[in-house]
């Protein structure tokens, strides 16, 4: 028998972690190092990982599975770097997340 069953939680991770880097465009500037968005979009995986996994326990009922958040967030991170320099980069698609912030007097505005 076979079951073809899809379930919410690693579908939406797999959007965060497409989505992730445009945020990290969004709320950075040029200026901002490279190194920096990389800890950044690191610390916005294993965050979003780390949520989703919890929502995925509390709506099952079941133990909150810190090993699988930690591996959902590496796998997401590497999504996201995948996406950034295969997709968002070579489009320009970062280049215009990173100019919708416009920095004045040192104030964001959108």
């Amino acid at each position: 028998m076979i079951e073809f069953d899809v379930p919410l939680i690693p579908v939406l991770q797999l959007i965060l972690g497409v989505g992730l880097p445009v945020l990290v465009g969004l709320v950075t500037t040029r200026a901002t190092s490279s190194g920096a968005k990389a800890v950044l979009l690191a610390a916005l995986s294993v965050a979003t990982s780390l949520l989703t996994e919890l929502v995925g326990a509390l709506q099952a009922g079941t133990i909150y599975n810190l090993g699988l958040a930690l591996v959902l967030g590496l796998g997401t991170f590497i999504v996201a770097v995948a996406t950034h320099y295969g997709l968002l980069r070579p489009t320009g698609i970062s280049d215009k997340a990173a100019d919708v912030v416009h920095t004045t007097g040192g104030k964001h505005r959108l």
